[in-house]
């Protein structure tokens, strides 16, 4: 019986992924997650905690995630722990936990300032939703909103 090996993770891509092929036809993707946490000390101080986590995914994922993981874009891993032993020549153990990806979804990419159009910026239907729209042509623009996906998945 497998028992419970879950884990979710929410974070930005802290190095651009590497993608590797160690035997012919298996893709693996490599990438570090890093996942801040924001907490008070007990002197009653916040701060800032931030913890790196090696995620690996494979196959068709690995190739996806390769094209998508680039630094500083956000992403949400589902997957598991799995933990990699091996010693080295003078028989020293070592080992490394990292998460095996099973599902990867990406936040939209912002846009860089210089792709902003302000113009347009100006005149979305958020910005006349209270004035110039009918009812029926509000709730239409709601409801268009509502059916954009705040984040892609593969």
């Amino acid at each position: 019986m497998n028992h419970l090996n879950s884990i979710i993770l929410e974070g930005n891509v802290a190095k651009a992924a590497e993608l590797s092929e160690p035997v012919n036809g298996f893709k693996v993707c490599r990438f570090p997650l890093a996942v801040n946490r924001f907490t008070k000390n007990p002197k009653g101080d916040s701060y800032e905690e931030v913890s790196f986590f090696d995620v690996e995914a494979y196959g068709k994922m690995a190739e996806i995630c390769e094209k998508n993981s680039s630094k500083g874009r956000g992403v949400r891993v589902v997957g598991r722990l799995k933990q990699n032993r091996w010693k080295d020549p003078d028989g020293k153990s070592y080992s490394k936990v990292l998460v095996v990806a099973e599902h990867v979804e990406y936040k939209p990419k912002p846009l860089a300032a210089k792709d902003f159009n302000y113009e347009k910026a100006e005149k979305t239907p958020t910005d006349t939703l209270s004035s110039e729209l009918s009812d029926a042509e509000r709730q239409s623009e709601e409801e268009k909103a509502d059916k954009v996906p705040e984040t892609v998945t593969f």
